[in-house]
This record gives C-alpha cells, structure tokens and sequence, in this order.
C-alpha cells in the first residue's frame, strides 16, 4: 500500500530526500507521494523513511493504493532494475 501525506503537512520537505524512490514531491499547497513510485521503502531500507522523519505525522498508509509486499517489491526491481534489495527489507 502506498503513503500518501495528509493535510497537516507543514511543508517543511523533511520527506522528500529521504525517499529512495524519489516518490515524494512538492505540491501546490503540501507534499505529495506518487503511489506508482511508493514501495513503503520495501527494497530500501527497514522502515517507511517518510514516517519516521516527518515531524507532524502526516504519512500514512493510503487504503486507495492497496499492495501485497510481493507487489511493493516487484515496484521496487522495476524503479530499480540493476540493483539487489538491501537484506531485511522485504
């Protein structure tokens, strides 16, 4: 399942370079997470990066991109074809 940010986004872009999948971008008003991109970090890195530095816990699971991590780990060899999944990311 994909993250999305909520309305309490402060702006303040501590997510976005966290992002190995460079899902997370500036909107108009917030931050916004392309669910096309978004793996929960499944491939990169033990826990979702976007979560755990967001200062005003605005990350969370958006039930409209619902996927297995099988799926989530098939996005991630797609965004990341000539690489191997870090060990205990999946």
């Amino acid at each position: 399942m994909a993250y999305k940010i909520t309305d309490e986004c402060i702006s303040c872009g501590a997510c976005e370079p966290e992002c190995p999948n460079e899902a997370i971008s500036e909107g108009e008003t917030i931050y916004v997470i392309d669910p096309d991109k978004c793996t929960e970090c499944i491939g990169s890195h033990e826990e979702s990066k976007c979560v755990e530095v967001c200062p005003v816990d605005c990350c969370e699971l958006d039930p409209e991109h619902a996927e297995t991590k099988e799926q989530l780990l098939e996005k991630w060899h797609r965004l990341h074809p000539d690489e191997e999944p870090a060990a205990g990311t999946y």
